[in-house]
């Protein structure tokens, strides 16, 4: 009896080893909070949408490294881990990424060739539109004051 109860044990403990083992593998810091998408130019559907909620407790200009961008100041509180990531698997001529929610939201891009951040380019929601090069893409969406937080949705368009 005692030698099925440690043999029990023994294969237990084993079993959580292995089920513990993929999640430790996994580098937390490469994860998204929300979703990740991979791109291609003409993908479609055309917006593509990604949801999520705003807001985190890290203040933009000290989580990114940088107080003011070419498409803004970076503002805001946002989460330590990106958002959303993106990947262009190919270069795009014009890419739009505009926020839609009802609460002040900010938004701030990491990726090729630097960081980008904007704070109501239209009305309350942010918009950072232009020429993107392909590659991997971080993405937070912020709130504009510290302890909000606001759903939204992340629209990726290549419509002018």
């Amino acid at each position: 009896m005692m030698r099925r109860i440690f043999a029990t044990t023994i294969l237990g403990v084993m079993g959580l080893g292995v089920a513990i083992a993929p999640a430790v593998a996994q580098d937390a810091s490469k994860q998204s909070v929300f979703e990740s998408v991979a791109l291609r130019s003409g993908f479609n559907p055309d917006p593509y949408t990604l949801q999520g909620v705003s807001g985190g407790d890290a203040k933009a200009m000290t989580q990114l490294g940088v107080q003011q961008t070419p498409t803004g100041a970076c503002l805001g509180y946002i989460d330590e881990r990106a958002d959303h990531r993106i990947e262009l698997k190919t270069y795009f001529n014009y890419l739009k990424l505009a926020v839609e929610s009802t609460g002040d939201t900010v938004l701030a891009v990491r990726g090729p060739g630097g960081t980008w951040c904007n704070d109501d380019s239209s009305d309350q929601d942010p918009v950072i539109a232009g020429e993107w090069q392909p590659g991997p893409y971080e993405v937070w969406v912020g709130s504009r004051q510290d302890n909000e937080f606001h759903p939204y949705s992340l629209q990726l368009t290549q419509v002018k």
